[in-house]
Protein backbone atom coordinates (compact mmCIF):
# COMPACT_ATOMS: atom_id res chain seq x y z
CA UNK A 1 0.00 0.00 0.00
CA UNK A 2 1.33 3.42 -0.88
CA UNK A 3 -0.11 6.67 1.00
CA UNK A 4 -0.66 9.59 -1.71
CA UNK A 5 -0.18 12.91 -0.39
CA UNK A 6 -3.51 13.56 -1.19
CA UNK A 7 -4.60 10.86 0.82
CA UNK A 8 -6.44 11.21 4.52
CA UNK A 9 -4.30 8.65 6.28
CA UNK A 10 -1.41 10.95 5.42
CA UNK A 11 -3.27 14.27 6.23
CA UNK A 12 -3.63 12.81 9.44
CA UNK A 13 -0.48 12.16 10.39
CA UNK A 14 0.97 15.04 8.50
CA UNK A 15 -0.60 17.30 10.55
CA UNK A 16 1.73 16.12 13.68
CA UNK A 17 4.56 17.62 12.21
CA UNK A 18 4.20 21.15 12.70
CA UNK A 19 4.21 23.79 9.95
CA UNK A 20 7.67 23.88 9.20
CA UNK A 21 9.42 20.71 9.36
CA UNK A 22 12.34 20.81 7.48
CA UNK A 23 11.66 16.97 6.18
CA UNK A 24 11.35 17.60 2.11
CA UNK A 25 7.50 16.56 1.03
CA UNK A 26 8.79 13.63 -0.75
CA UNK A 27 10.75 12.11 2.58
CA UNK A 28 7.51 13.10 4.99
CA UNK A 29 5.52 11.00 2.48
CA UNK A 30 7.72 7.76 2.89
CA UNK A 31 7.83 8.43 6.22
CA UNK A 32 3.98 8.18 6.82
CA UNK A 33 3.88 5.84 4.37
CA UNK A 34 6.15 3.37 6.01
CA UNK A 35 5.08 4.30 9.42
CA UNK A 36 1.27 2.82 8.67
CA UNK A 37 2.59 0.27 6.60
CA UNK A 38 4.46 -0.89 8.84
CA UNK A 39 3.74 1.03 12.44
CA UNK A 40 -0.34 1.48 12.94
CA UNK A 41 -1.16 -2.26 11.29
CA UNK A 42 0.45 -4.22 13.78
CA UNK A 43 0.72 -5.18 17.07
CA UNK A 44 3.16 -2.65 17.96
CA UNK A 45 4.51 0.20 17.29
CA UNK A 46 7.66 0.71 15.58
CA UNK A 47 8.53 3.69 17.41
CA UNK A 48 6.30 3.24 20.86
CA UNK A 49 7.98 1.72 23.60
CA UNK A 50 8.11 -2.33 23.36
CA UNK A 51 7.77 -3.14 27.07
CA UNK A 52 6.18 -0.04 28.69
CA UNK A 53 2.22 -0.29 28.06
CA UNK A 54 1.76 2.44 31.51
CA UNK A 55 -0.68 5.30 30.45
CA UNK A 56 1.57 8.24 32.06
CA UNK A 57 -0.47 10.66 34.49
CA UNK A 58 -0.87 13.15 32.15
CA UNK A 59 -1.55 15.90 35.33
CA UNK A 60 1.59 15.30 36.85
CA UNK A 61 3.51 15.74 33.08
CA UNK A 62 1.76 19.05 33.34
CA UNK A 63 3.35 20.16 36.63
CA UNK A 64 6.98 18.71 35.56
CA UNK A 65 6.04 21.72 32.51
CA UNK A 66 5.03 24.23 34.87
CA UNK A 67 8.15 23.62 37.50
CA UNK A 68 10.39 23.34 34.47
CA UNK A 69 9.53 26.73 32.81
CA UNK A 70 9.48 28.56 36.00
CA UNK A 71 13.05 27.13 36.96
CA UNK A 72 15.42 29.77 35.08
CA UNK A 73 18.19 31.55 35.96
CA UNK A 74 18.80 35.51 35.56
CA UNK A 75 20.63 35.04 31.89
CA UNK A 76 18.33 32.65 30.74
CA UNK A 77 15.68 35.13 31.69
CA UNK A 78 17.25 38.20 29.82
CA UNK A 79 17.68 36.19 27.32
CA UNK A 80 14.14 34.94 26.47
CA UNK A 81 12.75 38.74 27.36
CA UNK A 82 15.70 39.99 24.80
CA UNK A 83 14.36 37.73 22.31
CA UNK A 84 10.20 38.17 23.15
CA UNK A 85 11.14 41.79 22.23
CA UNK A 86 12.63 41.06 19.24
CA UNK A 87 10.17 38.81 17.13
CA UNK A 88 7.94 41.29 18.56
CA UNK A 89 9.43 44.21 16.65
CA UNK A 90 9.95 42.25 12.79
CA UNK A 91 8.03 43.03 10.09
CA UNK A 92 7.59 41.42 6.92
CA UNK A 93 10.46 44.16 5.70
CA UNK A 94 12.89 42.82 7.45
CA UNK A 95 12.75 38.69 6.04
CA UNK A 96 15.45 37.82 3.71
CA UNK A 97 15.51 34.41 1.77
CA UNK A 98 18.08 32.57 0.34
CA UNK A 99 17.37 31.52 -3.04
CA UNK A 100 19.26 28.15 -2.77
CA UNK A 101 17.85 26.93 0.12
CA UNK A 102 14.14 25.91 0.79
CA UNK A 103 12.65 28.73 3.40
CA UNK A 104 10.60 27.18 6.07
CA UNK A 105 11.19 30.06 8.09
CA UNK A 106 14.66 30.16 7.95
CA UNK A 107 14.14 34.41 7.18
CA UNK A 108 12.64 34.62 10.34
CA UNK A 109 15.73 33.07 11.43
CA UNK A 110 17.78 35.28 9.91
CA UNK A 111 16.23 38.63 10.83
CA UNK A 112 16.34 37.37 14.57
CA UNK A 113 20.01 36.10 14.54
CA UNK A 114 20.76 39.51 13.04
CA UNK A 115 18.94 41.72 15.83
CA UNK A 116 20.45 39.46 18.65
CA UNK A 117 24.39 40.14 17.02
CA UNK A 118 23.49 43.64 16.94
CA UNK A 119 22.77 43.66 20.32
CA UNK A 120 26.01 41.88 21.42
CA UNK A 121 24.94 38.38 21.66
CA UNK A 122 26.90 35.66 20.10
CA UNK A 123 23.97 33.91 18.27
CA UNK A 124 23.95 31.40 15.01
CA UNK A 125 21.73 29.47 12.78
CA UNK A 126 22.18 26.35 13.31
CA UNK A 127 21.54 23.54 10.66
CA UNK A 128 21.14 19.74 12.31
CA UNK A 129 21.17 16.33 10.16
CA UNK A 130 21.42 12.84 11.30
CA UNK A 131 20.90 9.39 9.68
CA UNK A 132 18.10 7.09 10.52
CA UNK A 133 19.17 4.33 12.88
CA UNK A 134 17.37 1.58 14.37
CA UNK A 135 13.67 3.34 15.30
CA UNK A 136 15.00 6.32 14.75
CA UNK A 137 14.27 8.09 11.29
CA UNK A 138 17.13 11.06 9.34
CA UNK A 139 16.27 14.35 9.33
CA UNK A 140 17.32 17.95 9.51
CA UNK A 141 16.55 21.04 11.72
CA UNK A 142 17.10 24.24 11.77
CA UNK A 143 17.28 26.61 14.74
CA UNK A 144 19.24 29.57 16.65
CA UNK A 145 21.72 29.01 19.32
CA UNK A 146 23.51 31.66 21.43
CA UNK A 147 27.16 31.11 23.29
CA UNK A 148 27.30 32.72 26.39
CA UNK A 149 30.98 33.05 27.55
CA UNK A 150 31.07 33.10 31.55
CA UNK A 151 33.27 32.78 34.17
CA UNK A 152 32.72 29.49 34.40
CA UNK A 153 32.96 28.47 30.54
CA UNK A 154 31.03 29.16 27.52
CA UNK A 155 27.39 27.45 27.77
CA UNK A 156 25.30 26.94 24.54
CA UNK A 157 21.43 28.63 24.47
CA UNK A 158 19.33 27.00 21.97
CA UNK A 159 16.11 29.44 20.68
CA UNK A 160 13.26 27.46 18.69
CA UNK A 161 11.07 30.18 16.99
CA UNK A 162 8.37 27.16 16.40
CA UNK A 163 8.48 25.38 19.54
CA UNK A 164 5.30 24.11 20.23
CA UNK A 165 4.66 22.50 16.46
CA UNK A 166 7.25 19.60 17.38
CA UNK A 167 4.90 18.24 19.77
CA UNK A 168 1.39 18.20 17.81
CA UNK A 169 -0.28 15.43 17.40
CA UNK A 170 -3.52 13.99 15.36
CA UNK A 171 -6.48 13.75 17.73
CA UNK A 172 -4.85 14.48 20.87
CA UNK A 173 -7.15 14.80 24.21
CA UNK A 174 -8.24 18.01 26.13
CA UNK A 175 -5.48 17.58 28.72
CA UNK A 176 -2.95 16.93 26.16
CA UNK A 177 -3.71 20.30 24.53
CA UNK A 178 -3.80 21.77 27.73
CA UNK A 179 -0.02 21.09 28.38
CA UNK A 180 0.58 21.90 24.29
CA UNK A 181 -0.47 25.28 25.24
CA UNK A 182 1.47 25.11 28.54
CA UNK A 183 4.50 25.02 26.69
CA UNK A 184 6.73 28.56 25.65
CA UNK A 185 5.52 29.94 22.13
CA UNK A 186 9.71 30.50 21.48
CA UNK A 187 12.05 27.76 23.53
CA UNK A 188 15.05 30.27 24.92
CA UNK A 189 17.02 27.65 27.04
CA UNK A 190 19.96 25.02 28.47
CA UNK A 191 19.65 21.64 26.37
CA UNK A 192 19.41 20.03 29.60
CA UNK A 193 16.23 21.51 30.59
CA UNK A 194 14.88 21.64 26.89
CA UNK A 195 16.22 17.74 26.96
CA UNK A 196 13.84 17.65 29.89
CA UNK A 197 10.92 18.95 28.30
CA UNK A 198 11.25 16.71 25.55
CA UNK A 199 11.54 13.87 27.83
CA UNK A 200 8.03 15.00 29.53
CA UNK A 201 6.58 15.74 26.07
CA UNK A 202 7.15 12.50 24.29
CA UNK A 203 5.42 10.90 27.71
CA UNK A 204 2.60 12.83 27.50
CA UNK A 205 2.32 12.52 23.49
CA UNK A 206 2.47 8.76 24.12
CA UNK A 207 -0.21 9.11 27.02
CA UNK A 208 -2.89 10.97 24.17
CA UNK A 209 -2.27 8.41 21.67
CA UNK A 210 -2.79 5.19 24.02
CA UNK A 211 -5.39 6.30 24.90
CA UNK A 212 -7.38 6.65 21.28
CA UNK A 213 -5.80 3.15 20.47
CA UNK A 214 -3.45 4.67 18.16
CA UNK A 215 0.58 4.18 17.64
CA UNK A 216 3.25 6.91 18.26
CA UNK A 217 4.80 7.84 14.85
CA UNK A 218 8.48 7.93 14.81
CA UNK A 219 8.50 11.83 14.60
CA UNK A 220 7.05 11.93 17.42
CA UNK A 221 9.61 9.54 19.48
CA UNK A 222 11.79 10.63 21.57
CA UNK A 223 14.69 9.75 19.76
CA UNK A 224 13.81 12.02 17.12
CA UNK A 225 13.17 14.81 19.07
CA UNK A 226 16.01 14.94 20.49
CA UNK A 227 18.38 14.57 17.56
CA UNK A 228 16.64 17.38 16.27
CA UNK A 229 18.81 19.62 18.91
CA UNK A 230 21.50 17.03 19.98
CA UNK A 231 22.84 15.95 16.88
CA UNK A 232 26.39 17.57 15.01
CA UNK A 233 25.12 21.36 13.53
CA UNK A 234 26.64 23.65 11.34
CA UNK A 235 27.05 26.82 13.19
CA UNK A 236 26.11 29.93 10.80
CA UNK A 237 26.83 33.38 12.50
CA UNK A 238 26.59 35.25 9.81
CA UNK A 239 22.64 35.72 8.61
CA UNK A 240 23.88 35.93 4.85
CA UNK A 241 24.81 32.17 5.05
CA UNK A 242 28.14 32.41 2.88
CA UNK A 243 29.46 34.54 0.29
CA UNK A 244 28.28 34.11 -3.60
CA UNK A 245 24.71 33.18 -1.85
CA UNK A 246 21.84 34.81 -3.73
CA UNK A 247 19.59 36.83 -0.57
CA UNK A 248 16.73 38.64 -2.05
CA UNK A 249 13.66 39.54 0.24
CA UNK A 250 11.27 37.23 1.14
CA UNK A 251 7.96 36.90 -0.45
CA UNK A 252 6.67 33.60 1.00
CA UNK A 253 3.13 34.13 2.14
CA UNK A 254 3.55 31.02 3.88
CA UNK A 255 6.28 32.71 6.76
CA UNK A 256 4.30 36.12 6.70
CA UNK A 257 1.47 34.12 8.30
CA UNK A 258 3.53 32.34 9.93
CA UNK A 259 5.51 35.60 11.33
CA UNK A 260 1.74 37.25 12.26
CA UNK A 261 0.58 33.55 14.11
CA UNK A 262 4.48 33.93 15.90
CA UNK A 263 3.69 37.63 17.01
CA UNK A 264 -0.09 37.02 17.85
CA UNK A 265 1.07 33.65 20.29
CA UNK A 266 4.12 35.90 21.76
CA UNK A 267 1.51 38.62 22.43
CA UNK A 268 -1.45 36.36 24.19
CA UNK A 269 1.73 34.56 26.25
CA UNK A 270 2.74 37.68 27.70
CA UNK A 271 -0.87 39.34 28.12
CA UNK A 272 -1.46 35.75 30.07
CA UNK A 273 1.62 35.63 32.26
CA UNK A 274 0.80 39.59 33.00
CA UNK A 275 -2.06 39.03 34.43
CA UNK A 276 -0.95 35.30 36.71
CA UNK A 277 1.52 38.11 38.08
CA UNK A 278 1.24 38.77 42.03
CA UNK A 279 -0.32 41.89 42.58
CA UNK A 280 2.98 43.15 44.87
CA UNK A 281 1.95 43.83 48.50
CA UNK A 282 4.85 45.79 50.00
CA UNK A 283 5.07 48.59 52.56
CA UNK A 284 4.00 51.50 50.04
CA UNK A 285 1.30 49.63 48.54
CA UNK A 286 -0.19 49.22 51.89
CA UNK A 287 0.65 52.44 52.84
CA UNK A 288 -1.53 53.59 49.28
CA UNK A 289 -4.74 51.81 50.28
CA UNK A 290 -4.64 53.12 53.87
CA UNK A 291 -4.30 56.64 52.41
CA UNK A 292 -7.25 55.65 49.91
CA UNK A 293 -9.52 54.32 52.68
CA UNK A 294 -8.33 57.27 54.52
CA UNK A 295 -9.72 60.08 52.02
CA UNK A 296 -12.63 57.56 51.62
CA UNK A 297 -14.04 57.98 55.44
CA UNK A 298 -13.43 61.73 55.15
CA UNK A 299 -15.66 62.25 51.95
CA UNK A 300 -18.63 59.96 54.13
CA UNK A 301 -17.62 62.37 57.03
CA UNK A 302 -18.20 65.48 55.15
Amino acid sequence: MRISLSGGGFQEYAGQIGGFSHESEHDLAVMVSDFMENGSGGSLSWCSSDSDSVVPDLQHLSEKILFLRHTVDQYECDLSSVVRSLVLSLSEADLHVDKDRPCNASCIRRSLVKLLRVCGYDAAICISKWQGSGKVPGGEHEYIDVVNCGATGSERMIIDIDFRSHFEIARAIDSYDAILKSLPVVYTGYWPKLKQLLQVMAEAAKSSLMQNSMPVPPWRSLGYLQAKWQSDSERIPSPNYASGRRITHCRNNQCFGHLRRLKSSLQSEIEKERLLKPIPNGPNRRMKGERRRHRSLLSINL
